[in-house]
């Protein structure tokens, strides 16, 4: 049996070290929504191949993860992988990476 990984997972590998990526951004570059983007980020079987943990919503909030830990683990993730915070919790501007390029 071949198992398919879906294209939104897959980019999740070319994010750069100590960089995010928004559930809006991935939606423009696939053509779907974000709301989309994030059952296909909870769908994940694979974190460790497929860092889910780097998708944040548009103003850098941390939002929803089902791995081990919830949300408190995805920031660990992020800090250890070199995201930087604000005082408030949410990602640095400077933090975000560009989705778009060839599919």
């Amino acid at each position: 049996m071949l198992c398919t990984v879906h294209p939104a997972l897959a980019c999740l590998r070319s994010i750069p070290r100590g960089r995010v990526v928004t559930y809006a951004a991935l939606a423009r570059r696939f053509g779907t929504s974000p709301r989309a983007i994030g059952s296909i980020m909870r769908a994940n079987r694979d974190p460790k191949m497929y860092p889910c943990y780097k998708v944040v919503a548009s103003d850098g909030a941390l939002t929803g993860y089902s791995g081990c830990g919830g949300i408190a683990q995805k920031r660990r993730l992020l800090r250890a992988d070199g995201v930087q915070f604000t005082p408030d919790g949410r990602v640095l501007p400077g933090c975000f990476w560009n989705a778009q390029g060839s599919r």
